[in-house]
């Protein structure tokens, strides 16, 4: 005879305590079992996903006023407006050490991406959090902006 095992999921963190492992493992799907990595990886490759690549250029002396800015505001506003972060980085040499900022984030396509971009820009919180952070003067110089898509090689992105 044949269960449906998947539809035996606990109700209750009482009853979840008292099932045993045994059941518990086999009332999950098994796509709850592989690596998230390999999932977004496969969907990433065969889907419309477009990463951007941006460079910010700083003025003099204000880097720690954008890391700020990205560290308690930006990066929530981005997955406000479908904007996935994907990593941050700062250059370890001269001359960019201590005025750049790489990022890469990702977008559902290169129509989302405008979207995306046009929803952030025109969010009122995000232009409040702008004019507060520049209130002693401009941050960021320069953007650029590029965008990609993953390559059939790439290795997954975590």
């Amino acid at each position: 005879m044949q269960t449906d095992l998947a539809l035996r999921i606990p109700q209750t963190s009482a009853t979840l305590q008292s099932m045993d492992r045994r059941a518990l493992l086999q009332s999950l799907p098994v796509a709850a079992l592989l690596p998230t990595a390999l999932a977004d990886s496969a969907e990433a490759q065969s889907s419309t996903t477009v990463y951007e690549l941006r460079v910010y250029h700083t003025y003099e002396g204000k880097l720690d006023d954008l890391l700020r800015r990205f560290r308690e505001h930006t990066m929530k506003l981005f997955e406000k407006h479908g904007i996935k972060n994907i990593a941050y980085w700062l250059p370890t040499d001269d001359p960019l050490k201590g005025k750049t900022l790489f990022y890469i984030i990702a977008h559902p396509s290169r129509e989302g991406a405008t979207a995306n971009w046009k929803a952030f820009s025109d969010d009122p919180e995000w232009q409040s959090v702008r004019d507060k952070s520049e209130a002693n003067g401009k941050i960021v110089e320069k953007i650029d902006s590029t965008f990609l898509t993953l390559t059939d090689f790439s290795p997954p992105i975590r």
